[in-house]
């Protein structure tokens, strides 16, 4: 700030002291040759400027095609994506379908042979419990008759006489 204001009161001083003004001498002030100098570089200048300008647009227009051809591969990409994923989510819906079916074929098939093993079980097991009441059976079928022969036996010992037993023994 301490500058500006230097600079300024310099100036304001000039200016006081009608130092500084306008020259109207065109010659002395060399405005002829300011002015051939600036149509020079104009003349010369606006060339090097067109060309800056013109490549610079050509390539901001590179960029922009390029930064197109980018926006539609990728929109290519997210069009084939979505397809991708679409028919990824048919195949999941087809694979849960299918465990479904196939998890109610394996329950009927497991009720099933489940069903089928306790019917062989109960047929087993009714066939055993029939031997064994055959088994029961016979052994107090042979029991009884084993005590009836004792009793028969022990009756007739002491009711028939030694001559009577030889007789039915010898028969």
């Amino acid at each position: 700030m301490h500058v500006f204001n230097q600079t300024v009161n310099n100036f304001s001083s000039l200016v006081a002291d009608s130092s500084l003004g306008f020259n109207p001498d065109i010659f002395e002030t060399n405005v002829v040759n300011l002015a051939i100098l600036v149509g020079g570089v104009f003349y010369l200048g606006s060339n090097a400027l067109s060309e800056s300008l013109t490549e610079r647009q050509q390539r901001i227009l590179g960029a922009i095609q390029e930064s197109e051809e980018r926006l539609e591969q990728a929109t290519e990409r997210l069009a084939e994506s979505q397809k991708q994923l679409e028919q990824a989510q048919i195949v999941i819906a087809s694979i849960g379908t299918d465990a479904e079916a196939t998890a109610k074929q394996i329950k009927k098939s497991i009720l099933t042979e489940g069903t089928q093993e306790i019917e062989r079980l109960t047929a087993s097991a009714q066939a055993q419990i029939v031997t064994i009441e055959a088994k029961v059976r016979k052994q107090i079928s042979d029991y009884v008759v084993t005590l009836a022969l004792q009793r028969v036996t022990t009756q007739l010992e002491g009711k028939l006489s030694v001559n009577t037993q030889q007789q039915l023994i010898d028969r």
